[in-house]
């Protein structure tokens, strides 16, 4: 993994997590920098009911899609990207295909290693009945250990660390000097923040929220996280995905 520096000017977006970033759209982007747009997917069943979906399929639920078509509505009239890319799991690739189609590009690009976490053993439960059901799991999805495998077949939070901002860098290092979308989950996301931040918390990662990063060679600068103004008539989980805390 590439070394990564958070711009110091930009450190206050520790402050804004969760919350709307008040951001000038811009209308081109410095030829040195690969501007990328982080989409959360819209809402899925799964989500609304409390489940753990990590690498398994969910479909988008009628609030999911109408926030999909929101999110896309809103970049179709900001500046063109140049590709949209998306994790290779349906909840997202939906979503991707509405932006895309919105912003006049003809395919999505899919990107296997911006899939969700795979959690193992957890995958298919209810946030409610993990501790329970599969102790060693779920002691193992909270440990502090970054380097620990969640049993049943599951990644430690570096190997998803690794395969996420690697897979950022690769999409940047293609798009120099344009935007592009990259639609993906909040597992990933939140893998990202604090990966390239060390911060020990991403806060709360919304559905179809935006997150506006710009990537240099060796330097990363948030420029929003977790923006939902767009979805103010359709709504959205006050939950979002938290990975840092027991969710219901």
């Amino acid at each position: 993994m590439a070394t990564c520096v958070v711009s110091s000017n930009e450190s206050a977006i520790n402050g804004m997590v969760g919350m709307v970033a008040d951001v000038e759209v811009p209308t081109e982007v410095p030829h040195n920098v690969a501007e990328i747009v982080l989409v959360r997917h819209g809402e899925t069943t799964w989500n609304n009911a409390g489940r753990i979906q990590g690498s398994l399929e969910s479909e988008l639920n009628e609030a999911g899609w109408q926030q999909a078509d929101a999110i896309a509505a809103r970049l179709g009239k900001e500046l063109k990207p140049a590709a949209v890319y998306s994790s290779d799991l349906k909840r997202a690739k939906n979503t991707a295909e509405m932006i895309a189609k919105t912003c006049h590009i003809p395919e999505v690009i899919e990107v296997p290693d911006l899939k969700e976490r795979h959690v193992g053993s957890l995958q298919g439960y209810y946030w409610s009945e993990i501790q329970e059901k599969e102790p060693e799991a779920y002691l193992a999805f909270f440990s502090s250990d970054k380097d620990l495998e969640i049993p049943g077949g599951g990644e430690s939070f570096n190997q998803l660390c690794e395969r996420s901002v690697s897979a950022l860098e690769e999409i940047a290092s293609k798009h120099k000097g344009e935007r592009v979308i990259v639609v993906t989950h909040g597992g990933i996301l939140r893998a990202i923040y604090m990966a390239v931040t060390g911060e020990s918390s991403a806060g709360k990662i919304l559905n179809a929220s935006i997150n506006v990063v710009h990537l240099t060679e060796k330097k990363w600068v948030f420029k929003t996280w977790s923006d939902v103004s767009h979805l103010n008539e359709v709504g959205f989980l006050q939950r979002g995905f938290n990975g840092d805390a027991f969710q219901h």
